[in-house]
Formats: C-alpha cells, structure tokens, sequence
C-alpha cells in the first residue's frame, strides 16, 4: 500500500482499514510521509468522514503512538471525566473530590488552558505551592491514599495526536467532528482509566455551537470508548452562558470551594452533582439516584470541602487556602460594570465573555504567554435576569490598568437588555450513551 492509494480511497468515500490507517498515521509519526499528504488524507476526511470502525481504529493507533498510562497500581474502578472546554468551568475541582469523598477513585490529567477556555492545572497552581508536575509513583500513591489526585499531562501521551492538530490547525480541518472525537478520545485512552464520563460543552462558549453538532461528537466519543472497552457516557451542558459567577483562576478557585461547602451558584452546582453522580454510579457505587443522595451528603457534612484540602496537602499545596480561601491575592485594579436600561438580560455571548477574560490576563493567546492569576471577571446577573438601570452587572480585575481598560471595554459588549422576560436556560441538555440519546 502507499499513502497516494490511502487518501485515493479517503477521498472517494470508501471505509479504511485498520491496517492502512495505521499505515498513514505511524508514517507520520516516524516521518517517513509528509505534511502535505496528511494534509490531502485529513481533508479527504473532513469530506467524507469516517466509519465508528475506522473512527476506532484511527483513535487507538494515535493513543498507542507513545506512552500509556498503566493505572493497575491504583485499586478499584478508575472514572475519567473529560470536558469539551468552556468559559468559568472549574467543575474538576469541585467534581473530583466529591467524588473521592463517596469513595470513587478519581486519577486525573489535566491540560493548561489556552484561548478563552481555561484550564485546570492552571487554577490548581493559583493555590501555593501545589505540584501539578508530580511522578507517577507519585500520582498513584497519593489516589490509593485519599482517592484522588490532578496532575499535568504527559508531553509523551498521544504525539501523534499532537502532530495531526498542528497540521489541522493550518489547514482548516479542526471543526471535523471525527477528527475531533478522535483526538479528545486518544488522550483518554492513552490516560487509562476504566470509565469516562464527557461533559460535552454546547453553545456561544463551545466549541460545539449547536446542540445537533454536539450529540453528533458525543456519539462518536461514546461509540469510540466503548469500541475500546472502556464504558462511556456524554453529558451535554449549556455554554450559551459562562458556568457560574466567576471566570479567572483566583476566583474560579474560590468559587469551587464555596461550590464544596454549599454555597456555589446554582448552575455550577446542577452540572457537578449530574456529573459526580454519573461518574460514581459508573464506578459501582450505587444507582444515579442512589449515588446522588451521596453527592449532596459529602456537601452536607463537608467531607468533599475536606477530601479538596487533602489533595491540596498531598500535592504540597497550602491547606490554608481552601479553609480561608480571603488569602487568595486581590487583584489590584478592578472596574464595574452597570446596565444602562431596565430590562432583562437575552443574550450573553460566552465567547466574547471568554475573550473579555483573556484580554484582561485571565488567559493565554499563545501557550508562551503567562496568567495573571488575579485576572477575571465576576458575573452578578446573566442570562434571564432581571436588570435596573444603574444595577451591577459584572466587576472586571486585573494588575494591569492597562489590560483592565481593553479588557472592560470588550466586557461593556457582551450584555444585551430586552424588555421582555425569558425562559430560563437549563444547565443540563440530555446525556449520551451506547443506547443513544436521553433526556
């Protein structure tokens, strides 16, 4: 076989082989086929898309490309939870220790963030002294200990996945569903756990802009996780507004402690006892209903605030910030933002909230750029609420004035104020599994 015969038959929508996709992909890897052809393969796929078989395939080819994590060494039933990326999701950090908390093993790898999505190992290192670079010993000793551990992702985990998303970045073929379900699902399978659950972000501050595209990438996932034999469930949950009240890493933080001792916004909380719940009943703890009884009791008796303080400690973090979460920095400028008519709130473009942030230091435009932790921007009516002229819509912060000021002027854009009242938005849209779509 040749490269020239596989995008040949790519291109004239015929099924792949295992074989021959391993043939072009391992070619890539090893260089011995060029950008240029890979370029003419994706965009024949892009076209033409691909079969679950072939999407199966191609995503365990690229999981196996380098290292896979071997989590045998960490008892019990391992659950992943995986999102699409969205603007104030700071749900691992309020998902992971309840669930450790009802006795599910939560062994998490987390990226940075990049663009107006925030990331994980960020917010976690806005807490003093917490390792996100830790060995693997390390990570599993610490998950058998308390049940629970966030660490960085592998440079060596899926490079083939990598390679294909910098030649798909130049070569407009990043919006492919399959292309997309196979490169979020080669990290999760190269991570090793036994379960995952995939919160599958639809709207302005998603990737998925539609709830149609969504389910069609959660199918994919879906379908490709239990190709691979690992049980798989997608959740889809709104992005037409930022998740919670706040968007930068400070107070993302702040808000996930106050998540965890029952005081976290409303939206926040729905989506991460859905998720907690899910991710535990995967595990065999119980039925949803059974392990979402669980889910608010390790809120009631602060056993999951607790849980959140060990993993700080276990990762050489300061405890003291979780339990006086007022020692987080103040950011040292900040800026309000008021409605200019009565009204209420129709329409928030979550990207363009997104954008606001970065613009502000909350976030990176290149993966070079540094985070100004104390950066963000705190949300005090959203989507559907009621405003009066003169009313406090959201407070901008930065430690530069500079970026303060572009960052509010974005920030002036975003809301808009109707006269008539709305519906109010569901923070839950329907799961995914093998059986198909619920809701």
């Amino acid at each position: 076989m040749t490269a020239n015969d596989i995008i040949d038959k790519k291109k004239k929508g015929q099924e792949l082989t295992k074989e021959e996709i391993e043939y072009i992909i391992n070619g890539y890897v090893q260089k011995k086929i060029p950008d240029y052809q890979i370029s003419a393969w994706l965009m024949a796929v892009y076209f033409r898309g691909m079969t679950d078989s072939e999407l199966l395939a191609l995503t365990n080819c690229m999981s196996q490309s380098r290292d896979q994590v071997d989590l045998s060494k960490i008892s019990g039933i391992k659950v992943d939870k995986h999102s699409t990326g969205g603007v104030g999701d700071k749900v691992t950090l309020v998902v992971a220790p309840v669930v450790a908390a009802c006795g599910g093993k939560v062994a998490k790898m987390s990226g940075r963030g990049l663009g107006f999505t925030g990331g994980t190992v960020d917010k976690l290192e806005a807490i003093p002294g917490l390792q996100t670079e830790i060995t693997e010993d390390k990570f599993f000793e610490i998950v058998n200990k308390i049940g629970l551990a966030v660490m960085g992702q592998s440079a060596n985990i899926a490079p083939a996945d990598k390679m294909l998303y910098a030649l798909r970045d130049v070569t407009a073929t990043v919006d492919s569903i399959p292309l997309i379900a196979s490169s979020i699902m080669s990290k999760k399978l190269a991570a090793g756990s036994d379960k995952i659950v995939l919160d599958v972000t639809v709207g302005s501050g998603a990737f998925m802009k539609n709830e149609s595209e969504a389910i069609n990438l959660a199918e994919k996932m879906v379908a490709i996780g239990e190709g691979a034999g690992r049980e798989t469930v997608a959740i889809l949950t709104n992005m037409d507004i930022p998740l919670g009240c706040a968007v930068g890493n400070n107070i993302e933080v702040v808000e996930a402690i106050e998540a965890l001792q029952g005081k976290g916004p409303k939206d926040l909380w729905e989506v991460c006892e859905n998720i907690a719940s899910l991710m535990l009943s995967l595990a065999g703890i119980g039925t949803k209903e059974e392990c979402l009884k669980m889910v608010n009791q390790s809120i009631q008796d602060k056993s999951a605030w607790k849980k959140l303080q060990e993993m700080v400690e276990e990762q050489g973090g300061d405890a003291s910030y979780i339990t006086s979460p007022e020692k987080f920095t103040a950011a040292t400028y900040q800026e309000d933002i008021v409605a200019q008519e009565d009204g209420y709130i129709d329409h928030m473009n979550t990207e363009e909230c997104g954008k606001a942030a970065v613009l502000l230091g909350a976030g990176r435009e290149v993966k070079e750029d540094d985070i100004d932790m104390t950066a963000g921007i705190h949300f005090f009516k959203k989507t559907g609420d009621k405003v009066k002229k003169g009313e406090l819509l959201a407070r901008a912060y930065s430690s530069s004035n500079e970026k303060l000021t572009v960052g509010v002027k974005k920030l002036r854009e975003i809301y808009h104020i109707t006269s008539n009242p709305l519906p109010e938005e569901k923070a839950i849209l329907c799961y995914v599994t093998k059986e198909g779509v619920k809701r």
